[in-house]
């Protein structure tokens, strides 16, 4: 039975001439699995399913940290962190990695990049896992100058200086206390011990680049963000949490029902399934059972 005290060591690589930072677990030989964390995590988002799935399945799992998050380098000076940029992370880590096509686990903001690239390339992409995430955040057509606006202003505006704290537990408390989605601090410390750097007079500061608070100068419009779900060619494997940020809202609806091969399940646990020590058992044996039924020639799997 899998266990979440299930543990292996990952292997830190760096990919795209150092540019990006990622973990790995499994052999090295395995069937690749890449996977997208979410925005303002990092790769060991995938700490505690990583190893679960790697010995279930025997595929290595290459966790990514997108540029500007994590130990990854951050976005040159005058450039933005607009969402169809980290597509150039995965694509660049698939060819460093000699990879002509890929399976991709990707949690809410790394899900919406995992769609993306299905929907752009499909020759690239087998299938796909989506945690707690599809599609992408979007604006309505009619509020398009005004998201440029906001942007435009904002990014005008002087950078703020990086989190700073005394102690890791405090800046563990931090994200706790200020997350987007409830994080509870077993959920948060694997993300903050990775994101962590210390300082010369002993306290710890955030690597995240501020940038990224920032509001994005354009989004895809909703018809848009439909329109690119409706033509991912791969199967999708899509796992929310009960509480999580999908659910029964009208705009999840509208986009579960625009993929062509959707599989579903809602299992116990919040946005961050994956990393809750209380349900990522059970997100292991939903991955592995479907995998485990998938047809060898669905699979897709490249090595």
């Amino acid at each position: 039975m899998m266990h979440p005290s299930s543990t292996h060591a990952p292997q830190p690589l760096a990919l795209a001439e150092g540019r990006l930072a990622a973990l790995s677990w499994g052999r090295d030989d395995a069937p690749v699995w890449l996977a997208l964390h979410g925005w303002l995590d990092n790769a060991a988002s995938f700490t505690r399913l990583a190893p679960l799935l790697s010995d279930a399945l025997d595929i290595r799992i290459v966790a990514l940290d997108f540029r500007g998050h994590g130990q990854s380098a951050h976005a040159p000076a005058g450039s933005d962190y607009a969402l169809w940029d980290y597509c150039h992370d995965v694509l660049d880590a698939m060819d460093e990695l000699a990879i002509e096509r890929v399976a991709l686990l990707g949690h809410s903001m790394g899900a919406a990049v995992a769609c993306l690239l299905a929907a752009a390339m499909p020759a690239r992409i087998a299938r796909l896992t989506l945690l707690d995430g599809l599609g992408a955040l979007n604006t309505p057509a009619n509020e398009t100058a005004g998201q440029l606006r906001k942007g435009l202003m904002a990014h005008r505006r002087p950078l703020s200086q990086a989190p700073r704290y005394p102690d890791l537990a405090s800046a563990v408390a931090a994200r706790v206390a200020g997350g987007v989605t409830p994080l509870d601090t077993l959920t948060a410390t694997p993300l903050v011990e990775r994101n962590a750097a210390p300082t010369a007079d002993g306290h710890v500061q955030m690597r995240t680049d501020s940038r990224l608070l920032k509001p994005s100068l354009v989004r895809f419009t909703p018809a848009q963000v439909l329109a690119l779900l409706a033509d991912i060619q791969a199967p999708v494997l899509l796992i929310e949490g009960e509480q999580g940020i999908l659910g029964e809202r009208d705009w999840a609806a509208k986009a579960r029902q625009a993929v062509p091969q959707l599989t579903r399940h809602v299992v116990a646990g919040g946005h961050h399934l994956h990393l809750e020590p209380e349900a990522v058992a059970q997100v292991a044996q939903v991955i592995t059972a479907h995998e485990l039924a998938m047809p060898e020639s669905v699979k897709g799997r490249a090595r």
